[in-house]
């Protein structure tokens, strides 16, 4: 059995391997945006004080679309919402959808 850090320095150096390949970093940070726009979806339903179902009548869908949009995970099936559904979605909770593009972070090479 692993110690607490063995099992993280085996963490890692897994993460590290895995990072240097640069299409499973690409995968990695897009299941890391997916997740933080859904984590954001959510707390600005829950701030207008709005449920599943009432953003699903306002969107034209049933409470179980609102909530794979809501709770996206790693799964086969994962797939990114349209913009169309986030305009959707942003309406039906009295937001506006907007998009931009941030300077990197990372140095030129």
């Amino acid at each position: 059995m692993l110690t607490v850090k063995q099992s993280k320095k085996l963490n890692d150096e897994l993460r590290a391997k895995v990072m240097a390949d640069p299409e499973a970093k690409a995968i990695y940070e897009a299941f890391a945006l997916q997740l933080e726009l859904s984590a954001k979806m959510k707390k600005a339903r829950e701030k207008a004080h709005i449920t599943q179902e009432e953003v699903a009548i306002k969107m034209g869908t049933k409470p179980p679309a609102i909530s794979r949009l809501e709770g996206m995970t790693l799964n086969k099936n994962l797939h990114s919402p349209s913009v169309v559904t986030l305009m959707k979605y942003a309406h039906a909770i009295g937001k506006e959808l907007k998009i931009n593009f941030v300077d990197s972070h990372k140095k030129a090479a």
